[in-house]
Formats: C-alpha cells, structure tokens, sequence
C-alpha cells in the first residue's frame, strides 16, 4: 500500500509540474506591456466617470497590463515590482501576526484569572486595547519568547496518542 501510495505521489508530482512561465518586461514581449501603452486599458481609463476612478487609473498606468487592459501582478523577485506584491504582502503577514499575537496574550491574560472561562467570553476592553497596543512590536517579542525558550513547548508537555 506505501508503494502505491509514493507511486501515485510521485506521477501526480511529475504531471503536476508546469514550466515557469515569466512575464517580464523584456524577458517575454508581447504578453504584458506598460499599462499606459495598452489600448484596452487606455480605453477603459477614458472611460472614468470620478476624480477616484481617474487617479486608479493614473497610478496604474505605471503597471503592467496583459492585452485585455487589466493590471498583473508580477511577484519574479526583482526590486522595480516589490510595491506590487512584496510591500502589501509583508504589511499582511504583520497585521495578521499582530491580530494572533494579540488573541495569544489576551488568552494567556484570561488563564490567570480567577473566572478564566468568563474573562474569555466577557472581553476586559481596557486591557484588550493594552494587550493590543503592546502587541505591535510582536516580532521582537517573538524572537525574545523563540530565544528563551518560552513560545515553544517542551518536548515531554506534548501529549502522544497511545496508538
């Protein structure tokens, strides 16, 4: 059965794997051009109605759009596309550590409690927008739990199914 398995594994892995594709400036011509050279996206850009809309279209207009006059989005790793995808991506990856970082603390302040079980469910807001407001500088305090050995569990506080 664990050969069929890692049989089956390894054919989808193998017809599962596509060729990179790139879509570059010059390193594929003709699949994406600078927005402002696109008829397609010159045309729904002179279509704007709002001041919003025109100024969308004026900041994308730096990016590069496919021959149906949409924006892509080009994440190969070069330096001139980091505000397409890398800068928001990071800013994603920092709030949603900060919302867990957050819930993190706040479930360890709730377990010192003499009602743990109330305090989870009745939030303490003043202390939850302290939690949150210490909790900005989570990737510090991160490195400080991971270098003392306090983030991770003990090997022997893991529980092990007896299976």
């Amino acid at each position: 059965m664990r050969r069929l398995f890692a049989l089956a594994l390894v054919l989808c892995l193998w017809v599962g794997f596509a060729p990179a594709a790139t879509a570059a400036d010059a390193d594929a011509p003709g699949l994406l051009a600078p927005c402002s050279e696109t008829p397609a996206f010159q045309q729904r850009a002179a279509n704007a109605r709002t001041t919003q809309a025109k100024d969308r279209f004026q900041s994308y207009s730096k990016l590069l759009c496919g021959p149906e006059g949409y924006p892509h989005l080009v994440v190969d790793g070069r330096l001139s596309h980091i505000g397409e995808f890398t800068i928001p991506g990071l800013i994603f990856l920092y709030i949603a550590g900060l919302i867990g970082w957050s819930g993190r603390s706040y479930i360890q302040f709730a377990r010192e409690q003499k009602e743990p079980e109330l305090t989870e469910i009745v939030i303490d807001v003043p202390r939850a927008v302290g939690i949150v407001l210490g909790s900005l500088l989570w990737p510090l305090a991160a490195i400080k739990q991971l270098l003392s050995g306090e983030l991770v569990a003990k090997e022997e506080e893991i529980p092990v199914s007896p299976r």
